[in-house]
């Protein structure tokens, strides 16, 4: 009697084994969802589909969506590069990085509208605030008006570079811009009449450029005042005999 042949053992699992969980690949994963469906499309459900779990199981490495949001964006900001100081003057060297910043955010479809909402404080958020203040302090900024100013700074930028995202998905926008423009009523509206070429001139670089010094040279050349609560008038007592 011959011996029965070793019985074959056929696996069910028609795909990879997957690769453990992390709070690295949530935030990747995150990101491709971000870049590909846009924020909208963006939900903690769709990134547990994406990793084959559950939605319980990420809320292991990240407390909800917000948490989630701030951690995508902080990984996203690690690809900004440190201006090297060289022969630029600090303020080219700033206007240099917040370049930097802008293309980052723009580059990466969803990131900008991403970062209009959400307040990363992680290592890379940190490192951008760094160099901020080091380069503002480099010109004699002093403490308050340099910590204020890298707030309105990187909100310009952002603001820009979400702007210019939706910009790039349809141009819509300025084309009515433009109609409204060409259209309006000098009778009604003779200031922007007179003005409606320039409110066009202009192109996106030159006005950003334009821009940044303004806000730069407000923040290194005017003293910030801290509002004093108005003094009180004291009040007159009227006599029986004053004149009312």
């Amino acid at each position: 009697m011959s011996e029965e042949a070793p019985r074959k053992i056929i696996s069910r699992r028609n795909r990879p084994v997957k690769a453990p969980l992390s709070r690295d690949a949530i935030v990747s994963t995150a990101l491709d969802i971000l870049e590909r469906d846009g924020l909208s499309g963006l939900s903690l459900r769709r990134v547990a589909a994406a990793l084959d779990t559950g939605a319980a199981s990420l809320y292991v490495y990240v407390a909800n969506l917000e948490e989630l949001h701030a951690l995508m964006l902080d990984q996203a900001l690690g690809s900004v590069p440190v201006t090297e100081a060289g022969s630029l003057s600090w303020r080219d060297r700033l206007k240099t990085f917040l370049l930097a910043y802008l293309h980052v955010l723009y580059s990466r479809p969803g990131l900008a509208q991403l970062a209009l909402s959400t307040i990363a404080a992680g290592t890379n958020s940190l490192r951008i605030w760094e160099t901020l203040l080091g380069l503002l302090k480099e010109g004699e900024v002093d403490d308050l008006r340099a910590a204020w100013g890298i707030d309105l700074l990187t909100l310009y930028v952002t603001a820009i570079a979400a702007e210019q995202s939706v910009r790039r998905e349809s141009d819509e926008g300025l084309g009515r811009v433009k109609n409204a423009l060409s259209n309006v009523s000098e009778k009604q509206f003779p200031l922007v009449f007179a003005s409606k070429e320039t409110l066009l001139s202009g192109g996106g670089e030159t006005r950003g450029d334009w821009a940044l010094d303004v806000i730069i040279n407000g923040i290194a050349g005017v003293q910030l005042q801290r509002s004093a609560p108005a003094a009180t008038r004291p009040t007159k007592q009227r006599g029986r005999g004053s004149k009312k």
